[in-house]
C-alpha cells in the first residue's frame, strides 16, 4: 500500500514538473536557459532589473520567425493566386514583368525583378479593395491554401516553440507584437487566432488608404502607393509610430531584422535578442547568407558579440511545426 501510495505521488509529482515547462518544444540547451533567465530576471520585484509590466514589450518578425518562410514569403503565394485571378481583365500581364513570370510560375523570374517588381505584385493585388473586402479575401484564401512542399495549411506551418514562447512572455506580463515585413492588412486576419496577438497588435508594412463612401456605407480603400516598408530600418520607425515604446525582448530571423534588433538591445536595463537560425533541412529549411528569402548574413555575424541569442532550430527545437 505504502509503495502504490509512494509510486502515485512520484507520477503526480512527474506530471506536474511536467506541466510546469513554459517551453516544452524547447531542447534544454543555453537558449532556452537564457530565455527563463532573462525573463525570472526583468519580473522578480525588488531586484535591480525588474521591469514593470508597462515596459514589458516583445517584438517578433513573422516571416522565417513564427512560422516558415520558403520557398517564398506566404503572402506572395496569396500575391500569386491573385495575380491568376484578376489576369483575364489584365491580357496585359501575359508579356508584362513580373506578372508574366507568375503567371508561368516562374519563382526564379519573379525574384530576378527584386523588391520593385514584388511590391508591383502587391500594389496591383491589394489595391482598390475597401479594408473589410481584403480582409475576407485573406480569410477565404489562408482556410484553404496550401504549401507546395508540405501540402500544409500555411496555418500549420507556424513554428510550435515560438508559440510557447508568446504564450509565455504573456503569462509573464508582457505584451506581444508582429513587427513584420509582410503587410499589416494581411497578417490581421489570422494572427490572433493563430498566435494570440490581436489586430492592434499587429505591425508591418503597409499601403495608403483612403476614406470613401460607397453606396452609403464609409470605408477605407487601399491604394496602390506604398505607405511604409516595415523592414530593416523601416522596423524600428515602425514600432515607434505603432507601439510607442522601446521593446526590451526581439526575435528575428534574418537581416532584415538587425536594426528592430540592434534598436531594442540597444536601450537602458536588461534586454534580449534572438535570432532563429534555420539548420533543419530535414524537419523545416536550412538557409542563411545565400537565400533570396530570410537572408542571414550579418545577424550570423554579429550576433555573439551584441550578446544575441542564436537559436539553432535543428539542435534547440524538440518539436518544429503545430500539431
Amino acid at each position: 500500500m505504502k509503495t502504490s501510495l509512494l509510486l502515485s505521488l512520484f507520477c503526480v509529482s512527474t506530471a506536474a514538473l511536467a506541466l510546469a515547462d513554459p517551453l516544452p518544444s524547447w531542447n534544454d540547451t543555453a537558449p532556452k536557459k537564457a530565455i527563463v533567465e532573462f525573463v525570472e530576471k526583468v519580473t522578480k520585484e525588488g531586484t535591480p532589473d525588474f521591469m514593470p509590466p508597462a515596459e514589458r514589450i516583445a517584438v517578433f518578425d513573422n516571416d522565417g520567425t513564427l512560422w516558415s518562410e520558403q520557398p517564398m514569403y506566404f503572402q506572395l503565394f496569396y500575391a500569386f493566386d491573385r495575380v491568376k485571378e484578376l489576369a483575364p481583365k489584365h491580357p496585359e500581364w501575359k508579356t508584362e514583368e513580373p506578372f508574366a513570370s507568375v503567371l508561368k510560375g516562374d519563382l526564379k523570374g519573379v525574384a530576378a525583378s527584386g523588391e520593385k517588381g514584388l511590391m508591383k505584385i502587391v500594389a496591383a493585388t491589394h489595391a482598390g479593395m475597401t479594408t473589410e473586402e481584403f480582409s475576407k479575401s485573406v480569410g477565404d484564401w489562408i482556410a484553404t491554401a496550401k504549401h507546395p512542399k508540405t501540402g500544409k495549411p500555411f496555418t500549420k506551418m507556424i513554428f510550435q516553440p515560438m508559440v510557447e514562447l508568446l504564450g509565455y512572455l504573456r503569462a509573464n506580463g508582457f505584451k506581444t507584437f508582429i513587427v513584420s515585413g509582410g503587410g499589416i492588412e494581411f497578417m490581421r486576419p489570422w494572427a490572433e487566432k493563430t498566435y494570440g496577438i490581436p489586430p492592434e497588435q499587429v505591425v508591418g508594412s503597409s499601403l495608403k488608404m483612403k476614406y470613401e463612401v460607397r453606396d452609403g456605407e464609409s470605408v477605407l480603400v487601399k491604394l496602390p502607393e506604398v505607405d511604409l516598408i516595415d523592414d530593416g530600418a523601416g522596423k524600428p520607425i515602425g514600432i515607434q509610430s505603432h507601439i510607442g515604446r522601446r521593446p526590451i525582448f526581439a526575435a528575428g530571423n534574418s537581416d532584415g531584422d538587425f536594426q528592430m534588433l540592434e534598436w531594442t538591445t540597444a536601450g537602458s536595463g536588461p534586454r534580449f535578442g534572438m535570432i532563429v537560425h534555420h539548420t533543419d533541412a530535414d524537419r523545416e529549411f536550412a538557409y542563411d547568407r545565400d537565400s533570396k528569402f530570410g537572408r542571414l548574413a550579418r545577424g550570423l555575424d554579429e550576433a555573439a558579440k551584441r550578446g544575441w541569442a542564436v537559436i539553432d532550430m535543428k539542435r534547440d527545437w524538440k518539436e518544429v511545426f503545430v500539431p
